[in-house]
C-alpha cells in the first residue's frame, strides 16, 4: 500500500495561496487562520480553480475530506492534518462516515490523502483526558489488527515493532502519538479490526442520543472497551498468549497500558447500550473480524465484567 508524502509544517506554509483552501473544526479555526495564509472554507466547499485542499482535523473531517475528494475531484491535491492521534485517519484508505446514525464504511487506495501534516503544536490545546482515550484508540487499531486473522506473518512482525515503540511513550499528551497513531492505522488497514470496533461503530450514535452530556465518540469507545474486549480474547482464545510469545512483546507491559486507558465510569454508563445493542455488534463486520469468535452467549462476560 502506497503511504502518503510526509511534510514538515514549514513545508505546507509555502503553498500557493490562489489556488489551496483549508477545511477545519471549530475549535481550532482561530488558530489555523492565524498560522496559515490560505483561506478556510467550509467542509464540502470549494471554489473554483482550487488545486490543493488543506484538511485540520479529527477522523470525521479527513474522512469527509477524502470521500469528498474521491466522489467529486480525484484530481484535487488532499493534504491531511491530524488535530489529534488515534483515528490515524491521514494514513488509511479507509473512510468511516456517519450515515443516518449508522457508520458506512469504504476502502480503497483512492482514499488516501497525497500528503500528511503532523502539526504538534497542536498538542498545546487537547486536554490530558482526551489525549488518554486518543491513545486507546491508537493502542486498539495496533491490537486489533495485531491480532487479527486476516493478519500474515509479515505484518504481525511489523506491528510487533510498533507494540514495542508504543509501549516507549507514556499514555497521555505527547507528540510522538501523532506519528505511532498513523502507523498503527496504516497497519491495522491491512488486516482488519476486531470487538472494539464493532461495538465503538455500533454504540457511538445510541450514546450519543441517549447521553448528549457523556461526550462519547469512537474514541472514548475504543478506549473504554480495549481492556474488557482484550481479557475476554486472552480468555477465549490461546492466540493472545502465543502471538505475544512468538512475536516477543511484553504481554504484561501491554496489559498495564490498556488498563490504564480504561474507565470504568465511562463503562457502567455504556453497559445498558452495550446489552440492548448486542445483536448489532454481533453482525457489525468489524465483529466478525476479531480474534476470536464473538457469540451471542459471548454477551455475559460483558454483563458480569468485575476489573475496576
Amino acid at each position: 500500500m502506497t503511504r502518503p508524502v510526509v511534510l514538515s509544517f514549514d513545508q505546507l506554509s509555502q503553498k500557493s495561496t490562489t489556488d489551496t483552501v483549508v477545511w477545519t473544526v471549530s475549535s481550532i479555526r482561530k488558530r489555523v487562520e492565524e498560522r496559515l495564509p490560505y483561506p478556510v472554507v467550509a467542509p464540502n466547499e470549494i471554489p473554483p480553480g482550487t488545486r490543493s485542499l488543506i484538511a485540520i482535523g479529527g477522523g470525521t473531517l479527513l474522512d469527509l475530506a477524502k470521500a469528498w475528494r474521491a466522489d467529486n475531484d480525484p484530481e484535487l491535491e488532499l493534504i491531511a492534518v491530524p488535530s489529534l492521534w488515534g483515528s490515524g485517519a491521514e494514513t488509511s484508505p479507509v473512510v468511516v462516515l456517519n450515515v443516518s446514525g449508522e457508520k458506512s464504511i469504504r476502502m480503497n487506495e483512492r482514499f488516501l490523502p497525497d500528503k500528511i501534516v503532523f502539526w504538534t503544536e497542536l498538542c498545546e490545546s487537547i486536554p490530558e483526558a482526551t489525549a488518554r482515550m486518543a491513545c486507546g484508540d491508537c493502542w486498539s487499531h495496533a491490537l486489533e489488527g495485531f491480532l487479527s486473522p486476516l493478519a500474515d506473518d509479515s505484518l504481525r512482525i511489523e506491528v510487533a515493532g510498533l507494540l514495542g515503540r508504543m509501549l516507549a511513550v507514556p499514555v497521555g499528551n505527547d507528540p510522538r502519538w501523532f506519528a505511532l497513531s498513523g502507523e498503527a492505522c496504516a497497519a491495522q488497514a491491512q488486516s482488519s479490526v476486531g470487538l472494539v470496533h464493532g461495538i465503538a461503530h455500533t454504540l457511538e450514535w445510541p450514546l450519543r442520543t441517549c447521553q448528549p452530556e457523556a461526550g462519547w465518540g469512537h474514541a472514548k469507545l475504543c478506549s473504554t472497551f480495549l481492556w474488557p474486549v482484550m481479557e475476554y480474547n486472552r480468555q477465549a482464545s490461546d492466540k493472545w498468549r502465543l502471538y505475544m510469545q512468538q512475536y516477543d512483546i511484553d504481554e504484561q507491559a501491554v496489559l498495564a497500558v490498556i488498563r490504564h486507558c480504561y474507565d470504568k465510569n465511562a463503562y457502567a454508563a455504556a453497559l445498558e447500550s452495550l446489552k440492548q445493542n448486542w445483536r448489532a455488534i454481533l453482525r457489525d463486520q468489524c465483529t466478525r473480524t476479531n480474534s476470536s469468535l464473538v457469540r451471542s452467549a459471548s454477551l455475559e462476560y460483558f454483563e458480569t465484567w468485575g476489573f475496576e
